[in-house]
């Protein structure tokens, strides 16, 4: 199996927290952005994701690490796996249990109704199913369509988290970020330039509503005056 590196972030995490390697050397160890690393030391990213020790894990040595720390050039290399695993060669379409194939109508009709931008080959390696029984389940011409209920397929276990989170991230690869909707604020151009006109508005109506008011106190005194005449 190919010697690669376990939990890239988590143990990007622990190097940002206990070495004092350079953003660029963690970069190129955990294949990670050197920005995002600065995210990670800065506490914008990686948020409780809890560090992980690559010498514990035996991926990394204690020399290693002190030789970069010397040396900003210096690439850290992965320590040799003392155990060899065999790699598994993953098949398409996935392997579904028994017990949980009756769950893949429902799992399909969660992937099409919250991940459109899914393509079925796509949902085919996350459930392990066929392209006719996607398009049934899309178009509602699967024999029981009117009993399916939309249901999670990580919740069901019929594909991990990060599997989906990948397949999500391929099919959402250079489409553009969807437009806002609903109400804004209006600029603060608009809002400057609507104040004072409202403010002489409010200044109008308070001179008309004085006028009106001494108006009425005249009608009334000559009124007086009239009654004292007689």
């Amino acid at each position: 199996m190919a010697n690669t590196l376990l939990m890239p972030k988590a143990t990007a995490v622990w190097l940002v927290d206990n070495t004092a390697l350079s953003f660029d050397q963690i970069a190129q160890f955990c294949s990670l952005h050197p920005l995002e690393v600065k995210a990670i030391a800065d506490g914008e990213s990686a948020q409780g994701i809890k560090g992980m020790d690559p010498i514990i894990t035996g991926q990394l040595s204690r020399d290693e690490i002190v030789r970069a720390e010397k040396d900003p050039n210096y690439r850290l290399r992965l320590s040799e796996p003392k155990v060899r695993v065999p790699e598994s060669k993953r098949r398409a379409p996935r392997y579904t249990p028994l017990s949980k194939r009756q769950d893949r109508p429902n799992a399909i009709l969660w992937l099409v109704r919250n991940h459109p931008e899914l393509k079925d080959a796509q949902i085919s390696r996350l459930v392990g199913t066929t392209k006719s029984t996607i398009e049934q389940i899309r178009e509602r011409r699967h024999w029981n369509a009117a009993n399916l209920t939309p249901m999670d397929p990580v919740t069901l276990g019929l594909c991990s988290q990060i599997d989906l989170d990948i397949e999500v991230q391929r099919a959402s690869a250079g489409k553009p970020a969807a437009a806002p909707t609903g109400e804004t604020l209006l600029p603060a151009a608009m809002t400057e330039r609507l104040t004072p006109a409202v403010d002489g508005r409010r200044e109008e109506e308070e001179e008309l509503d004085a006028d009106k008011v001494f108006a009425k106190l005249s009608a009334l005194k000559k009124t007086d005056e009239a009654d004292d005449e007689e």
